[in-house]
């Protein structure tokens, strides 16, 4: 399935919509939703869950707040050009549609959903750094369905924070860089807390809409004890990012290994080199040059870019604590019965 938010259409249809601004933004504390976007949200990804959908985020930017005003779901289409094009333009029109019925049209992200939580990816950074490119301040505001199954709503939003940015744009993902910034694997990602906001007519209104019963089936149905599924996949998955990070570094024990070779022949060439210039100067000749950089073992061995394995680090962190919530209401759940059979 394509991404819609891929950095193909995306960039030309941020550029038609949105102009660079150099004011310094304000920091960012809080995304606030509108209701009818979140339930948008939550239908668009559920219904086509398990596959993975995105959408565009609409709403306002207003000093350390992002307001969430509306939304609306990208077409799933195959991945190709003409196909970039065609979202572009599905996007602008869109747009003029809501801007046409006085609905807000400003462009603050786009919305994904995601499988237990895997969406650290080269491809979300990608988007970001192109949204970025247009606009002050967005977010992506990641859902995930089988998560929310599970009695907790996944809702998350997530920005990337400033030092990354300005590492990944110019291409500093270096040990010795990242050592310099003190950028560690948990400074990719900045989650802004999330406050669901209605009006006060849909407050009142879904007050008459609740039902007299207090208890309903979706309360009964957070006591089921069963989460095997649930574990087994994050399992899974967690097994997956282990071999995924083992073979980064694999990477790095390969990239390490030929700098030493490396210094072993430029030692190697070096002395050679000297004991010649020994006997040179003895001859009475000039001394030749000590480093030779069309010497193929002075050129530096490029060093591989920390990037996959930081995000491989975040998602193995995301999955371990699924685990972790999930097992402790397991934890709480039995304890729970325990006390029921007992009295």
């Amino acid at each position: 399935m394509a991404n819609p938010a891929a950095p193909g259409g995306m960039k030309s249809f941020l550029q038609a919509v949105s102009k660079v601004t150099e004011e310094a933004p304000t920091p960012l504390r809080v995304v606030q939703m509108e209701g009818l976007a979140v339930l948008k949200i939550i239908k668009h990804c559920e219904e086509f869950a398990p596959a993975l959908v995105t959408g565009q985020l609409l709403g306002l930017d207003v000093g350390s707040v992002l307001e969430v005003t509306n939304c609306f779901p990208f077409p799933i289409r195959e991945d190709d050009d003409e196909a970039d094009a065609d979202g572009a333009n599905y996007q602008l029109e869109m747009m003029r549609c809501l801007r046409e019925v006085n609905v807000d049209n400003n462009t603050i992200g786009w919305y994904q959903s995601c499988l237990l939580g895997s969406f650290q990816t080269v491809e979300l950074i990608e988007t970001f750094m192109n949204y970025q490119e247009s606009i002050r301040r967005c977010v992506c505001i990641v859902y995930d369905p089988s998560r929310s199954s599970q009695g907790v709503l996944a809702l998350k939003a997530l920005k990337l924070t400033d030092s990354f940015m300005d590492l990944y744009r110019n291409n500093g993902l270096t040990g010795e860089k990242l050592r310099e910034k003190k950028l560690s694997w948990v400074d990719i990602f900045e989650e802004i807390p999330i406050k669901v906001s209605n009006s006060a007519l849909v407050s009142a209104f879904m007050k008459e809409l609740e039902p007299e019963s207090p208890v309903t089936q979706c309360d009964f149905d957070r006591l089921k004890l069963s989460t095997a599924p649930f574990m087994e996949r994050n399992l899974e998955f967690l097994i997956g990012c282990m071999d995924d990070l083992s073979s980064e570094q694999n990477k790095f024990q390969y990239y390490y290994r030929n700098v030493s070779r490396q210094q072993s022949q430029q030692a190697a060439w070096l002395q050679k080199r000297r004991q010649e210039n020994m006997a040179r100067k003895a001859a009475g000749e000039e001394p030749l040059p000590e480093e030779d950089p069309s010497n193929p073992i002075f050129k530096p061995v490029p060093e591989p870019s920390r990037l996959e394995g930081y995000l491989v680090t975040n998602q193995i962190s995301s999955y371990c604590n699924h685990i972790n919530g999930v097992a402790g209401q397991n934890f709480n759940r039995l304890y729970l019965m325990k006390a029921l059979h007992e009295d």
